[in-house]
Order: structure tokens, then C-alpha cells, then sequence
């Protein structure tokens, strides 16, 4: 009815082309016009100031001959003091895009190589970006933003990626564990040697007490017994030692056996083997 009558309604965020008598005449803005259709008045078409979105998926090489998908995702939107070009100049706008992206991805990504096309993303996006606000200004269009969403190698390349890394942290595994074994086979051999250092200063202490002890006790008994010399208390001594043992030996509960010459000859008999060694070494 509104037609019949000359009368349009333009949306929001679009703009509306008129044209008179196929020429171009004015951009309508969204809201109601007058449209004489009588006279040769007529829309060519709407166009949306809208934000749109355009995803291009590329497929190219990188300077290591390794091949990948570049996924490039535009956002992009007409400008309405342009919006006769935007309509007019071209047929296909998407289409135009993407030959845009494909000519800039492909100029980029083979100076690169795989690594290098994963950290510099933002580079190649940004490339891309000043590529196509240069080349769609000119067509009455607006380049928002454009982003790399997606950097996908051949499968195989990336198998081969992880198991290379897989492979580093292994490696590095292997050797922080080797270097653990290390310390504790370091700690483990400074902890024996002082064991044994302290080890040896209580047997060295200890014999150090007995020898005391034994001169002690010599020196007591000839003060307390006269008539007696340092022979007779020696001798005494090593009887007592000497029975010390066998009760020692007897109380012990292993099943292992000691068989050693007993009785009051075997007695003399290791105590003369002492005498004889003192005189030697005094003699030596």
C-alpha cells in the first residue's frame, strides 16, 4: 500500500539507494521517504552499515617448505558517506576481500619459517589489515579489525611437533633426575664418611678410656697392695678380661660357635703372648 502510494521505509543501520530513471540520485537514511515512482523514482537496492564478518581460510608455505592453512577472519562495513560507491563499483564484496587476503597471506608467510608464522601472527594480521584499508577505502569501505584465528599445519608436521617436544622434555627430564641421583649419591657418600670419622673418634675415645682406665687401676692396686708389681696386676687384669669375654660369648643369644683354648694354662698362655709383644716392640 505504501508503494502504491510512494511511500518507503528505510531500516536502521541500512541506507537505501535511489535512483531516477536509472541514475543515481541520493542515499535515503533510515526513516520514512517519498517516493514517486510516477516520475521515475525508484530504489536500487538497500545496503547494511552493519559490521560483518568474513572468515578466509589460506592455504600456503612457509619458508621451511611446510604447508598451512592461514585462517584469517575480517570484520568490515560500509561507510554511509560512501555508500554509492560501496553499491556501485562492486559486484562482489566478499569475493574482493578474500583476493585481498589471499595475495597478502601469500606474501608474507613464505619469508617465514613455521615458528616464526606462530609468534608473528599479529604482524601478518596487521599486514593484512593495512593491505585492505588501503585497497577498500576506495569502494566506500571500512576495515574494523582483522585477526589470524587459526594457524594449522599438515597433520603429519604436526605429530612430528609434538613429538619433538615430547622428546625435549624428556630429555630435560632425564637429566634433572640424573643430576638428583647425583646430589644424593654425594650426600649420601659425605653422610658415610662422617659416620665413619665420628665412628672412629669413639673407637679411638674409647680405647683412649680403657687405656686410662687400666693404668688407673694398675697404679690403685700397687698402692693398695704392697708387694705386688705391675706384672701381677697385669696379669690379673687380663684374667678378668679374659673372663669378661667368656661370660660375653656365653650370654650372647646367635647360634654362632667360637671355639678358643680354655682353662688356667690357656690363660698364661695369653698373657705371656702379650708380655712378649710389649718386649718386642720396646725392643724394636
Amino acid at each position: 500500500m505504501g508503494q502504491a502510494l510512494g511511500l518507503i521505509q528505510v531500516d536502521q543501520s541500512t541506507v537505501a539507494i535511489k535512483e531516477s530513471f536509472g541514475k543515481f540520485d541520493e542515499i535515503l537514511e533510515p526513516g520514512c521517504h517519498f517516493l514517486p515512482w510516477c516520475i521515475g523514482k525508484q530504489i536500487a537496492g538497500y545496503l547494511s552499515l552493519r559490521v560483518q564478518q568474513l572468515d578466509v581460510r589460506c592455504e600456503t608455505k612457509t619458508k621451511d617448505n611446510v604447508f598451512v592453512n592461514v585462517v584469517a577472519s575480517v570484520q568490515y562495513r560500509a561507510l554511509a558517506e560512501k555508500a554509492s560507491d560501496a553499491f556501485y563499483r562492486l559486484s562482489n564484496t566478499r569475493e574482493q576481500i578474500q583476493s585481498y587476503v589471499f595475495d597478502v597471506i601469500r606474501a608474507s608467510v613464505p619469508k617465514m619459517n613455521l615458528d616464526d608464522v606462530f609468534e608473528q601472527k599479529n604482524e601478518i594480521a596487521k599486514a593484512v589489515e593495512d593491505e585492505l584499508e588501503k585497497a577498500m577505502s576506495m569502494y566506500g569501505y571500512e576495515i574494523v579489525q582483522t585477526l589470524i584465528v587459526d594457524i594449522e599445519p599438515d597433520e603429519h608436521v604436526k605429530r612430528a611437533m609434538n613429538e619433538i617436544n615430547a622428546a625435549a622434555r624428556l630429555r630435560l627430564a632425564a637429566t634433572e633426575k640424573a643430576e638428583a641421583e647425583k646430589i644424593l649419591q654425594i650426600k649420601r657418600a659425605e653422610g658415610d664418611a662422617e659416620s665413619k670419622y665420628l665412628a672412629g673418634l669413639g673407637i679411638a675415645r674409647q680405647r683412649q678410656a680403657i687405656v686410662d682406665g687400666l693404668r688407673d687401676s694398675v697404679l690403685a692396686f700397687s698402692e693398695n697392695v704392697p708387694g705386688t708389681s705391675a706384672k701381677d696386676v697385669m696379669d690379673m687384669v687380663l684374667v678378668t678380661q679374659y673372663f669378661d669375654t667368656m661370660k660375653e660369648i656365653g650370654a650372647s643369644s646367635k647360634s654362632s660357635s667360637v671355639f678358643i683354648p680354655h682353662g688356667p694354662g690357656a690363660v698364661r698362655d695369653i698373657a705371656g703372648q702379650i708380655r712378649d709383644g710389649q718386649l718386642q716392640a720396646s725392643l724394636l
